[in-house]
């Protein structure tokens, strides 16, 4: 289900994103590798290429939370639909979001009302496996588990590669924002893998979704004779 809404929010966005990249190609000079496109109006978008971030809880987590001098309060949670958890002798807390470290300080600012200098620690016990999604024009689009870093051009090649029918100068990196929505960034593959130049190879992070669109010699291939399409790929219009 999370895929699925992913990939809807992600194609209903690249419709403009695709107008929007080619006018700023057209009004911007020598093509850059990468061009920035926000989908978010907040200036304090994280950026795309934020390093080892910390996993964030998520609906249906579960974490154990052990207590060093009072282990009667020992206990296994699991945060609910609605992002709270339900603590012994404390009620409900919201939680969804936070990371490990900011978790620990919720339940103690929480449990220090009846416990004297509680000591707390939390172990995640069943999560969300970081993942990537790779849609549009690849050979095998899906969900794949993220392991250490992954650039851009390699989560491609874990796709299957381009399919004949892809647009390898717009390839769009969608990330998901805290405040909702996704930040999106075009980035020119081909002029990477032409230039040899990896050093603007995006890292991708857990939930990022890629997005290759149609070119525009394959939606109208079908129309055109045999003799007209060499001449268009002779050109290099892909």
């Amino acid at each position: 289900m999370k895929y699925r809404c992913i990939v809807l929010a992600g194609i209903a966005i690249v419709l403009g994103m695709t107008a929007a990249a080619q006018n700023i190609a057209a009004n911007s000079g020598p093509a850059d590798s990468s061009s920035s496109v926000s989908a978010t109006p907040s200036a304090s978008t994280p950026g795309l290429q934020l390093r080892n971030p910390r996993y964030k809880l998520r609906k249906g987590d579960s974490f154990d939370v052990d207590f060093a001098m009072t282990p009667e309060f020992n206990q296994v949670i699991a945060v609910q639909p609605d992002g709270y958890i339900t603590l012994k002798a404390i009620g409900s807390i919201y939680v969804e979001g936070q990371t490990v470290p900011e978790l620990t300080q919720t339940l103690t600012n929480a449990y220090c009302k009846i416990l004297h200098d509680p000591v707390i620690a939390v172990g995640l016990k069943d999560f969300e496996r970081p993942y990537f999604i790779a849609s549009g024009q690849v050979a095998r689009p899906g969900k794949y588990d993220l392991r250490g870093d992954l650039t851009v051009t390699e989560a491609v090649a874990i796709a299957g590669g381009f399919d004949e029918k892809s647009k390898h100068s717009q390839v769009v990196l969608f990330h998901p924002v805290p405040t909702g929505g996704f930040e999106a960034k075009v980035i020119n593959v081909k002029k990477l893998m032409a230039d040899k130049n990896m050093s603007e190879d995006i890292r991708l992070q857990p939930g990022d979704m890629l997005f290759v669109p149609q070119n525009s010699l394959s939606k109208i291939k079908p129309f055109l004779p045999s003799s007209s399409v060499s001449a268009f790929l002779g050109q290099g219009v892909l």
